[in-house]
Parts: C-alpha cells; sequence; structure tokens
C-alpha cells in the first residue's frame, strides 16, 4: 500500500518536475563508427537508490537521433511521471532499422537492439531484463518498433508503433529508401522476410506486450489497419487504437503519451515498477 501510494502521489506530480536530457555517443563496432543517442532521464534518477525501465523511442524516415526531444520537448516531463528513462538513438536518414543485406555497412538492427542498450545498461541505472524494457517508433521507427520488438523479444518485453510504415513490401518509392537497405523489389520472398508482417507468422515464444495505433486521417493507416488484422488472425495479443490526427508531430505528440501509459503499466505488471519497488524495500 505504501508503495502504490508513493507511485500515485509521483504520477500526480509529474507536472511540477521535468527530466534531464543526455546526448551521448555511442560506439558501434559493427559498423566502426560512433553515433549519437539522447537519453532522457527522470527528474529522481539523482537518488543513486534507484533503477527504471527503459522505452527505446525511434524515429521516423529522414530524421535523427535528437528528432524526438527537439519536437516533443515535453519527453522530459513524461519521464519523471511515468518514471521511465527514455531513449532515442539514431538510425540514419532510411536504415530502416535493418541490417542490411545488401549494404554491410548498415548494421542498424544490431545498433539498436544490441549496442544502444548494452550502452546504456553499462551507464545508466537501468532494469536489466525483458520486463524492464520496452521500444516502439513513428513511421519508419514503428516499423522498427515492431520488427525489432518481435526479433528480439527475448530482450524486449514490450513493443509498439505509432502511424507505422509497416507494410515494407509496398514501399517501393526510391524516396523512402527502402531498396537501398533491401535491393531488388521484384525479390517479395526477401521483403516478406524483412516485413513485420512476416515476422508476425514467426510469432516468438516470449510474449509481447503490443501496442499499435494510427491517425484515422494518416495515409499509412491501410498499413496499421492490415497488421492489426493479421494480429487478429493470428490471435497475437495487443491494443490498437486509431484517433483522428495525420503523418505529423501534432498526432505523435499525443500519442506518445498514449504509449508510455501502456509501457508503464507493463512495467508495474511485470513487477518491474522501478521506483516503487525500490522505495519500499
Amino acid at each position: 500500500m505504501k508503495s502504490l501510494f508513493f507511485l500515485s502521489f509521483l504520477l500526480l506530480s509529474g507536472a511540477v518536475f521535468a527530466g534531464s536530457v543526455d546526448t551521448v555517443t555511442v560506439y558501434s563496432s559493427s559498423m566502426r563508427k560512433n553515433i549519437r543517442c539522447v537519453v532522457i532521464k527522470p527528474d529522481n534518477y539523482k537518488n543513486k537508490s534507484l533503477q527504471f525501465p527503459t522505452v527505446y523511442l525511434l524515429h521516423g524516415h529522414g530524421g535523427s537521433y535528437n528528432n524526438w526531444i527537439n519536437r516533443v520537448p515535453d519527453l522530459k516531463r513524461h519521464a519523471d511521471t511515468y518514471q521511465v528513462l527514455i531513449v532515442c538513438p539514431d538510425g540514419a536518414f532510411n536504415s530502416w532499422y535493418y541490417d542490411s543485406p545488401v549494404d554491410t555497412a548498415f548494421k542498424y538492427e544490431t545498433f539498436v537492439s544490441a549496442e544502444v542498450p548494452a550502452y546504456v545498461d553499462s551507464k545508466y541505472r537501468t532494469i536489466r531484463n525483458r520486463n524492464g524494457r520496452a521500444i516502439t517508433g513513428l513511421s519508419m521507427g514503428g516499423h522498427g518498433g515492431l520488427f525489432l520488438g518481435f526479433r528480439h523479444a527475448s530482450f524486449f518485453g514490450a513493443c509498439g508503433s505509432m502511424s507505422g510504415a509497416l507494410v515494407i513490401e509496398y514501399i517501393t518509392s526510391k524516396q523512402y529508401g527502402v531498396a537501398s537497405r533491401l535491393g531488388d523489389t521484384a525479390n517479395k520472398q526477401l521483403y516478406r522476410a524483412y516485413s513485420i508482417m512476416g515476422e508476425m507468422e514467426r510469432y516468438p515464444k516470449d510474449s509481447l506486450a503490443i501496442i499499435m495505433d494510427c491517425g484515422t486521417e494518416d495515409f499509412v493507416i491501410p498499413m496499421s489497419r492490415a497488421a492489426h488484422e493479421t494480429m487478429i488472425a493470428l490471435k497475437i495479443p495487443h491494443e490498437y487504437t486509431e484517433r483522428p490526427g495525420r503523418h505529423d508531430w501534432k498526432y505523435w505528440k499525443t500519442a506518445i503519451e498514449f504509449q508510455l501509459l501502456f509501457f508503464r503499466n507493463y512495467f508495474n505488471q511485470q513487477g518491474a515498477a522501478g521506483v516503487a519497488k525500490t522505495r519500499a524495500l
């Protein structure tokens, strides 16, 4: 009861405090280069007795590591409200978060799912198991959130997508760069293998907490609906929401708060409550 009261107090008082932002450099041994990331800490991270769950938040096509914090500065407040670390890795202009089978210079699946978390877990007080990790993102990052969440379900316990560009085999325009990562668009089998639509058919043995949402006026909403319908057909538990909105930051500013609440509830259910659990000891 005491711990629940304390967590409730923190959630209700989140507007009073705000987290802090670190910009860090992570060396990718797979790509042999330094890559920037943003790490957002809750205000009470300064209390060295506490550990925190982590949400990995991916940017979209054409974005970079600082997109989220520049566009949604409220993430500092959200980190405090939901008592999480928020990590925004750089996924390059159009990596699609793949280890590219045609361009060995692009290994962003390894970077985001292994190298960045290894750095974060070594430098920050994180809950270092899948019950304390989630991954999500917008558009290209929405595909990355689900794709990496499914493929690395032993590492991430929850995953999500906001306005996800999910049906990769349909994204053939050169402006989006998928062909630069996967090669010939005629190779439907390869594209299916690198799509969340294909990954769903290999639903991992480790259960996942899954959330998807999309704006009703968004041009990619048919992809979210297709993923939702496929999950229903495959009996994959998930939460799916459509709300008024377009493919823009006005929509994502609202969507991220819903997703962080979903992940906070997941962490609590898994016993990875972090602050409340630690303070109750």
